[in-house]
């Protein structure tokens, strides 16, 4: 408990010596607003197949889309979900001026319903709350389309021209948004401090970002419940629930403050 409250006041004492931190949020960030990961027991790849979320399948087969959409029904549970004590402490920190960005590999939305400046969240992975056409590239909001079309359409189809709705989330065989990979590599090789919190950094291309950092002599600290591939090369790792070490990184930060 010492060691760990030493911990928190040394990244506490990072980030106020910083306008450049940039954080790295994976699905542990989320755990605590109540989603599940996906990888996990009881997590989501235990109901689906993720060989039904390849871009292919979803291309070639009907039967590969209604089962999307059957798992976009299930998802309410993520996109009602509130941000946690973690989300709120980075746009806290955004706010003092302390972050640069924040790049994620969460399909939420929590980032911004906490705060944070959507134009400077980088959605590796993209967002549920979308759904576009691949036809005439018209976006709709996921609740609007499931709203509109459950009991009567298993397979919503787009209002305008008729053509396939896709989620804005990357599929298995689908490369991430060239724009938004770009953004959050530049980010990452120019930022001072790199702070992951709630991710196991074995999902490529998004776990080269802590390793950009690192070739750039930023500093780098780790929030995880379990290890990862680049705890050996971290200034500082703590083990912990997102949630609960960010809330108490901002109560020393503001103790410091003298809020």
């Amino acid at each position: 408990m010492e060691e760990q409250a030493a911990q928190i006041k040394e990244l506490a004492e990072m980030l106020m010596a910083t306008r450049k931190a940039v954080f790295f949020t994976g699905a542990g960030a989320s755990t605590e607003s109540g989603i599940p990961d996906f990888r996990s027991p009881g997590g989501i790849w235990s109901k689906f197949d993720p060989a039904d979320f390849t871009l292919k399948s979803f291309l070639n087969s009907y039967e590969s889309r209604k089962k999307q959409w059957q798992f976009l029904l299930g998802t309410e549970t993520i996109r009602s979900a509130k941000p946690n004590a973690a989300h709120l402490a980075i746009a806290e920190l955004e706010k003092m001026g302390h972050v640069a960005c924040v790049i994620t590999q969460n399909i939420d939305g929590l980032h911004q319903k906490a705060g944070s400046n959507p134009d400077r969240v980088y959605e590796l992975h993209g967002n549920l709350d979308w759904v576009h056409c691949l036809g005439c590239k018209n976006r709709y909001r996921t609740d609007w389309v499931i709203e509109r079309n459950i009991g009567v359409k298993e397979v919503p189809d787009c209002e305008y021209c008729g053509g396939i709705l896709k989620p804005d989330v990357v599929f298995f065989g689908e490369p991430l948004p060239k724009k938004t990979l770009e953004s959050a590599a530049i980010s990452s090789s120019t930022c001072e401090l790199f702070i992951v919190v709630g991710s196991s950094l074995v999902v490529y291309p998004a776990a080269y970002m802590p390793i950009y950092a690192k070739a750039a002599e930023a500093r780098l600290a780790i929030i995880n419940m379990v290890e990862t591939p680049c705890d050996e090369e971290a200034d500082l790792v703590i083990s912990g629930q997102a949630g609960v070490v960010m809330k108490r990184v901002m109560q020393v930060i503001r103790y410091i403050m003298g809020e």
